[in-house]
This record gives C-alpha cells, sequence and structure tokens, in this order.
C-alpha cells in the first residue's frame, strides 16, 4: 500500500529545495529530507540543511555520494577550478556535475520506496535553469518512467518550480510563510556564503534578481 500522506524532498539547504520543502510540509502529514554529500567545495549547505531541517521539524537524512566527486570534476568540487561568471555560449557551464540529479534522484526513490511512499519532490527548474540539462522538465518525466520501470513501482517525481521563475519562487516561500526563512539560512552562493551570498557568482546573481524583483512586486501591490 502506498502512502500518500507522506513525501521525499531532494534537499540540499539551498533556496530552491528549501522552498519545495515548505511546500511538502503544507500539503503532507510527513515529510522527510535527503541531502547528498558529494565532496561539493560549498559543503557549508550540508549545514545549513541539517538546520532548517531541525528548524522545521523535519527528519533528515545525508547520503554518501562522494564517488561523484571523482568521476565529475567541475567547478563545484575543486576549488582550484573558477566558476563560470557566465554561461558559455556552447555547452553546459563548469559548474555542471554530470548525472547529480539523475543520481540524487534514483538514490531518493530507493529511499521513498523502502518507506512504501511515492510522492518524491524536487527543486529544479526550466525557467531558471543555469543551462543545466538535468532541470528540464523532459529529463524529469523521462527518470520518472525510467525509475517506474527499474523499481516496478509508481513513483511521482513533483516539481513545483518547474515553469516558476526565481521572482516567482521567491513569491512561493512568503506564501508559505517562509520568506525570512528562505533568505536568512539557505546557502545557493556557488562560493559557499550564506544568505545573501558572495553577489558575484551566477546563482547569487539568479537569486538577488528574483529577490529584488519580488520586493518591488510586494512594495508596488
Amino acid at each position: 500500500m502506498r502512502n500518500k500522506e507522506e513525501a521525499v524532498v531532494v534537499f540540499s539547504g539551498g533556496q530552491d529545495s528549501t522552498t519545495c520543502l515548505l511546500w511538502a510540509l503544507s500539503r503532507y502529514k510527513k515529510v522527510y529530507a535527503i541531502s547528498f554529500d558529494y565532496g561539493q567545495r560549498h559543503v557549508a549547505e550540508l549545514d545549513c540543511a541539517k538546520e532548517i531541517a531541525e528548524k522545521l521539524g523535519v527528519e533528515h537524512y545525508i547520503l554518501d555520494m562522494t564517488l561523484l566527486n571523482q568521476l565529475a570534476p567541475n567547478s563545484l568540487t575543486r576549488s582550484d577550478i573558477k566558476v563560470d561568471e557566465n554561461a558559455p555560449e556552447v555547452g553546459t557551464p563548469n559548474s555542471f556535475v554530470d548525472g547529480r540529479n539523475h543520481l540524487f534522484l534514483s538514490f531518493v526513490a530507493v529511499f521513498a520506496k523502502q518507506k512504501g511512499i511515492s510522492d518524491i519532490i524536487t527543486g529544479v527548474s526550466q525557467s531558471d535553469f543555469s543551462g543545466y540539462p538535468d532541470c528540464r522538465d523532459a529529463f524529469v518525466k523521462s527518470l520518472n518512467v525510467t525509475l517506474n520501470l527499474a523499481m516496478d513501482y509508481e513513483f511521482n517525481i513533483i516539481t513545483p518550480l518547474m515553469w516558476i521563475d526565481k521572482m516567482e519562487t521567491w513569491k512561493m516561500a512568503d506564501e508559505l510563510g517562509g520568506l525570512e526563512l528562505v533568505h536568512d539560512m539557505t546557502l545557493t552562493c556557488y562560493n559557499g556564503i550564506k544568505g545573501d551570498g558572495c553577489g558575484h557568482c551566477p546563482a547569487c546573481k539568479l537569486r538577488k534578481r528574483g529577490y529584488d524583483l519580488y520586493m518591488k512586486y510586494k512594495k508596488n501591490k
């Protein structure tokens, strides 16, 4: 019997996944948060994830995915590789970690099945996907089918942010009563700085632009 009152959230401790965690908490009786240690340079995000999960009373697990660090060197896992500040004209940014969302969702699906849970929530977005192919709707739908077939189980990968931009993500967090929490406690910065971040990396620029637009919208509302 599949449990429709529980869900699992792929949880990094960043803006998007925290907003999704708040979204899930407003809809399910029990929510599990799963984070991954993949040797990321901004490992402080795991500390943020722990703090946020504790504050929200969410059962939280951190899974070891350090093999990914060995297989896919990039600017998020290597201190000697500088993060691209602008998207390249061809190919993916050097902050893209090959296979990350594929592996994360697959391992979360194994966890969910053991709990009898079908609903898996992830904060990927095709509107603000930074050139990452594994944030696209087609990928998520394809993997959903693959996981169903692989485990003979009916998973439902839910993407609340898929078709909204960062401004709308801030709006969602505010409507869920978590604007201050998301602003102050999350880590989105590629250089590992909590809250407003370094202000220079692509993640910080995207986050700030969305926040400023939402504050302007809220003021003029």
